[in-house]
């Protein structure tokens, strides 16, 4: 409720209250019943339809502070003028001269003969000043929030909104109303580094407390529900600090282990390397819970062979042949995987044995949500150039597993195929390069968990390849793999990857038992 009506303006509601709890949007300190009634902000639903698109960083604004308020005591409008005299970085507005009928008078506002779309022109400055009015609560606080503009509040008894449980120190410049001449001086005193923290802070308060009246409604529902159950109450740092996005868990992940009877289907991208290419499907065909090989013949100029070359195995072999030759294809939910479980696997891993294989897709089973494979990645943030870098040394750390040999559930093909950010997967398929990389982005953006990797084999070479045929053996192929990271991480606009010190073995795998009583004998070293 907004106390008071004119002339006076009282700060208290002319009515009987008896005990109830009163939210308020003009409180003072003088009526305000701490830690019983609640200070909410002012809305203005005269602008709740006009977009403001977010500014960033980077984004120059002209005026160090720009004043927007109309019908303002005549002494606070006499000092704002002079301040703006003496310094062009503060703009100060008022009502204009002669406004069309049809055009609301909050629309545009004058500096002298200048018209400013408003509140658009709150997005131009850093700073938004705002001072006592007839009421002591102001809908240029609300305004400035939507527009991104640090609030400078001038109102002495004022109870800010919500103050019982949000911080305005980290928010706002609150200065008494004799202050007002010291303002230049004041705010260009605080540093970029401290602007930037007050912005997104600002931002955080509209998003999540002030930006419409449902925010505001259920804002003090919760504020009285954890007076009423403080055991469970929300704590200062869930008020107050912007917590990392998590990501989205996928729903398709309901049965908490899927069942081993439908295995998993091999998929394997090639293109003209037949020999290694049958060597790895008679190698998987031995793994007891393979259920289907399916190649992807990526190779436009060349037929695949004929069907009695293909190795003969137990398990159903298909091909199928791709339009183009993209890395992506790798990745395509094709209608012949049955299976939630996918193995992605190179035409030229044939070092991994059944066992092996067998063992990741048990660790899989455990957690369907994960990227689980075997040879790990890591990236690295590099202070003096400022972009993220790709570690392919032999760490213990790591943040991706590469997809020349992982596990993965089938619904982030659906994912990587038709819900990539931006254009990633063009650049991928046109550099021929990182779409390992984007899969680990969009998994760990998705789950907000990091990889797994499996075994403690680290060297995955082809061994019969010479130099020309191994891409990943060019110095410029690892600088494009940094380039992807910084960029993906840009599109993303932040860094999803987790970086952990993990890896799963088999049980007993080096204990000294005997080797039938092991399950799984036969895991390669380093």
């Amino acid at each position: 409720m907004l106390p008071g009506s004119v002339p006076d303006y009282n700060t208290a509601l002319d009515v009987h209250r008896g005990k109830a709890i009163l939210a308020g949007g003009g409180f003072s300190t003088w009526t305000y019943r701490q830690a019983y009634d609640i200070s909410v902000p002012v809305y203005n639903p005269l602008i709740a339809h006009i977009d403001l698109p977010d500014r960033p960083d980077s984004y120059f604004r002209r005026f160090v502070a720009v004043s927007a308020q109309v019908g303002i005591h005549s002494d606070f409008r006499h000092q704002l003028n002079s301040i703006a005299m003496e310094s062009e970085s503060i703009l100060v507005l008022d009502r204009c001269q002669s406004v069309n009928e049809d055009v609301l008078p909050m629309n545009k506002l004058c500096h002298g003969l200048h018209e400013f779309q408003y509140p658009q022109i709150l997005q131009e400055a850093t700073f938004c000043i705002i001072v006592r009015g007839a009421r002591l609560g102001q809908t240029a606080l609300s305004d400035a929030m939507k527009a991104g503009c640090i609030p400078v509040v001038l109102s002495d008894t004022y109870v800010m909104p919500f103050s019982d449980v949000l911080d305005w120190k980290r928010a706002a410049v609150i200065l008494n109303e004799e202050d007002l001449d010291q303002i230049p001086s004041i705010l260009t005193s605080i540093s970029p580094a401290g602007i930037s923290s007050m912005r997104k802070q600002v931002k955080f308060f509209w998003n999540h407390y002030f930006s419409s009246i449902t925010a505001i409604t259920m804002t003090t529902l919760k504020v009285i529900n954890d007076r009423v159950f403080p055991y469970a109450a929300t704590t200062y740092d869930e008020w107050n600090i912007p917590q990392p996005d998590p990501g989205v868990t996928s729903p398709l992940f309901l049965p908490l282990i899927p069942p081993r009877s439908q295995g998993f289907t091999a998929v394997i991208l090639t293109y003209d390397r037949v020999d290694s290419l049958f060597k790895v499907i008679m190698e998987i065909s031995q793994t007891p819970s393979l259920s289907k090989v399916l190649v992807v013949w990526n190779n436009q100029q060349k037929m695949p062979p004929p069907a009695a070359e293909w190795p003969k195995i137990n398990k159903p072999l298909k091909v199928v042949q791709t339009k183009e030759n993209k890395l992506s294809n790798r990745f395509y939910p094709y209608d012949e995987i049955e299976t939630e479980a996918v193995l992605a696997i190179d035409d030229d891993i044939i070092m991994l044995t059944p066992d092996e294989l067998e063992f990741g897709f048990e660790v899989w089973r455990e957690f369907p949500d994960r990227l689980v494979g075997y040879p790990g990645r890591l990236h690295l943030y590099d202070e003096e150039t400022g972009k993220w870098k790709y570690e392919s040394e032999w760490t213990n750390d790591l943040s991706m597993v590469l997809t020349g040999a992982a596990f993965y559930h089938k619904y982030f093909s659906h994912l990587y195929t038709n819900s990539m950010p931006g254009n990633i997967k063009n650049w991928v398929d046109e550099h021929m390069n990182c779409e390992d990389i984007a899969m680990n982005f969009i998994v760990s953006n998705y789950t907000g968990k990091a990889p797994i990797k499996v075994t403690p084999r680290k060297k995955f070479k082809c061994p019969e390849c010479t130099g020309e045929q191994i891409i990943s053996a060019d110095q410029s192929h690892m600088v494009e793999r940094s380039e992807c990271i910084t960029r993906f991480a840009d599109i993303y606009g932040r860094m999803p990857l987790q970086t952990v010190e993990f890896r799963a073995d088999p049980v007993l795998y080096k204990d000294p038992f005997p080797e039938e009583l092991k399950r799984f004998r036969d895991v390669g070293s380093l």
